[in-house]
């Protein structure tokens, strides 16, 4: 099965197409602003690179969050957008699932929350061992060791240098973005449900008084 994957939610732009376990293309860009502009010509260039067009598609999957809410709602629009042009699914990934499948074994994908929070779930190859949270630091901290303690743990996304101090032997690993080839693989693997982004809290933007 030919899948398109995208990843928008975080600090990178970044497109992979996949057929089955095979990866035909892929790119992505450092960028904390700028994916609407991009998403579209990097997924024309990743396809024209794989030799595909659109229509080879069988799925298109993109990370629903959490995240920029700017940079989430742009991937999940145009994942929608494309999914209905060309009569696919459109399949929802989870950011913080995306980034623990860069790790074998127990992992801990860990997102800066900014106000002294992070995005933390905890995953032992690939099963979630919790459901999406935001968290204070210390309360993130105290469930990281109440899960993990006494295994071998990663520490991946941009928050784990914030939870390091609870786990000081675990591998820390802050990428920009989740990697779009994951992401395709995850959708691959599941069955499609309706595509919604995963907000955690409001956003931090206010409207003018």
């Amino acid at each position: 099965m030919i899948v398109l994957g995208l990843d928008t939610c975080l600090s990178a732009c970044s497109v992979a197409v996949l057929d089955g376990p095979r990866v035909l293309a892929h790119a992505s860009e450092v960028m904390a602003r700028g994916h609407q502009e991009r998403l579209a010509p990097m997924a024309r260039a990743v396809m024209a690179e794989a030799g595909l067009d659109f229509a080879d598609l069988r799925r298109v999957a993109a990370t629903v969050g959490p995240g920029s809410f700017t940079g989430l709602r742009v991937g999940v629009a145009f994942a929608k957008g494309l999914a209905a042009a060309l009569d696919v699914p459109a399949v929802g990934v989870g950011a913080l699932e995306a980034l623990a499948a860069e790790a074998e074994g127990l992992s801990a994908a860990v997102i800066d929350a900014r106000r002294d929070q992070v995005y933390l779930q905890v995953f032992d190859d690939g099963a979630a061992l919790m459901a999406p949270d935001v968290l204070p630091l210390g309360t993130a901290s105290a469930r990281l060791a109440e899960l993990t303690t006494g295994r071998p743990l990663s520490l991946i996304g941009s928050g784990a240098p914030l939870l390091a101090q609870a786990r000081p032997d675990a591998r820390v690993l802050t990428p920009e973005g989740c990697d779009a080839r994951q992401v395709a693989r995850l959708a691959a693997a599941r069955t499609p449900a309706p595509l919604r982004p995963l907000y955690l809290r409001a956003p931090d933007a206010r409207l003018p008084g």
